[in-house]
């Protein structure tokens, strides 16, 4: 009858020496010597190897439980309280909330391997990823084309980080527009939604992921004009929808497009030692023209579903931020921290106390409007107080670093 014994390494090697010894190949001395214990201990190894041959070498803490183990009913406590109030939580957090609150002590490896036994919890590596399904082109150019910002060291070494805003048709895989852009903000999504629209026309609807210039939280599912952007509310006047994506897989084919942009365009700008936004977006048609004669599929419909302005919309006027403000008494109203003061006009005087809108446009123009009537006004700015952690929206950020060098500077001569 055959036993199967298991050996460590050390093990192994103890077993070779001890069967030297007993040939005669080896002396005690000599023994102990390569395996750097007392001859006492190789006597020790002899006793047993005699009584119970191969397996007298091994340790006899094999397969035992260690003294340090925790009790069963340690442990038993310890899943049913995750069980019972954790059953979510992965084992580093339990293993805190076990402390903080059961004062239940555990290192997080072996409540880890508890957990995973009783099958409370599944490491990532095991857990079953989620199967995205290919999702079809649309079938018409300008049905539907998503839009998305890329953040990336377009310039390399040569210039700032700074954001593309990527404009593609789904059913094509065309790009329609880029806009390079300090950032991924309102303005120039604005500027350059409205130069898309010049060019192409009005789409069925804009695909877009979940960023705060396209989704606010305030939503509500009920009423489509509620919580709107003012991304949102500026393609609602011009009766175009935005359809935010649930992940990123949902909009794949802009995503794709941003890493193929990130490897070409980067070189090419490389070569033509471009470094400034403004020279970016000078070459930006050119690539356009280029990446779209490479790339460029053709539609299984040939309809184009792009839709012209309608003669009442004005594309100026919706491509703006507009705030609503009350005027006071003395024909004044606050906008981005500036008093502005209307012209006593026949128009103007009889609008104390009701609402007119402030149209922020993104090349830097300002008009306050009632109905259809542009407000003369003139400014009276009080920004040159600043507080410690102002809150200050990007348009006027510029503005703030100024005048904050400027108390700073003020503070040193004192």
């Amino acid at each position: 009858m055959s036993l199967l014994i298991t050996m460590s390494q050390k093990e192994l090697h103890r077993f070779e020496v001890i069967q030297k010894i007993r040939d005669e190949r080896l002396s005690v001395v000599q023994a102990a010597e390569l395996l750097d214990l007392s001859r006492s201990q190789v006597h020790r190894l002899l006793q047993a190897y005699d009584l119970h041959g191969p397996a007298g070498i091994v340790s006899k803490k094999r397969s035992r439980p260690s003294n340090r183990r925790h009790s069963e009913d340690f442990r038993n406590a310890a899943l049913d309280l995750i069980r019972e109030r954790y059953l979510d939580f992965g084992p580093t957090l339990a293993r805190e909330k076990l402390i903080e609150l059961h004062r239940i002590s555990v290192s997080k490896e072996t409540l880890r391997q508890w957990m995973t036994e009783a099958g409370i919890w599944v490491s990532r590596r095991e857990r079953k990823k989620r199967v995205f399904q290919p999702r079809g082109r649309r079938d018409c150019f300008g049905e539907l084309v998503q839009i998305d910002g890329s953040h990336h060291w377009w310039f390399e070494s040569r210039g700032p980080k700074c954001a593309l805003l990527v404009y593609i048709d789904d059913a094509t895989g065309k790009l329609l527009h880029l806009r390079f852009a300090g950032s991924e903000n309102t303005f120039d999504y604005l500027h350059a939604t409205k130069a898309y629209l010049q060019q192409w026309g009005k789409p069925l609807a804009f695909y877009s992921d979940k960023h705060g210039v396209f989704r606010s939280t305030n939503a509500s599912k009920t009423d489509r004009t509620s919580g709107l952007t003012q991304f949102g509310r500026a393609l609602y006047e011009l009766n175009i929808d935005i359809i935010c994506a649930n992940t990123p897989q949902a909009k794949g084919r802009v995503e794709r497009a941003n890493q193929t942009l990130q490897d070409r365009l980067v070189k090419e700008m490389r070569l033509r030692g471009i470094s400034t936004i403004d020279a970016a977006n000078a070459y930006a048609p050119e690539f356009i023209e280029d990446f779209n004669k490479r790339f460029g599929k053709l539609p299984r419909n040939p309809k184009d579903m792009h839709r012209p302005l309608a003669d009442h919309e004005n594309l100026d006027g919706a491509m703006c931020r507009k705030e609503v403000r009350t005027l006071s008494q003395s024909l004044t109203l606050r906008y981005d921290k500036v008093l502005f003061i209307l012209d006593p006009t026949e128009i103007s005087r009889p609008l104390v106390g009701q609402k007119v809108v402030v149209c922020d446009y993104p090349d830097g123009r300002l008009e306050i409007m009632h109905q259809s009537f542009s407000l003369p006004y003139r400014t009276f700015d009080k920004l040159r107080s600043v507080h410690r952690a102002e809150v200050v929206d990007n348009k006027r950020l510029d503005d703030m670093l100024s005048i904050v060098a400027e108390m700073q500077a003020g503070r040193e001569l004192e």
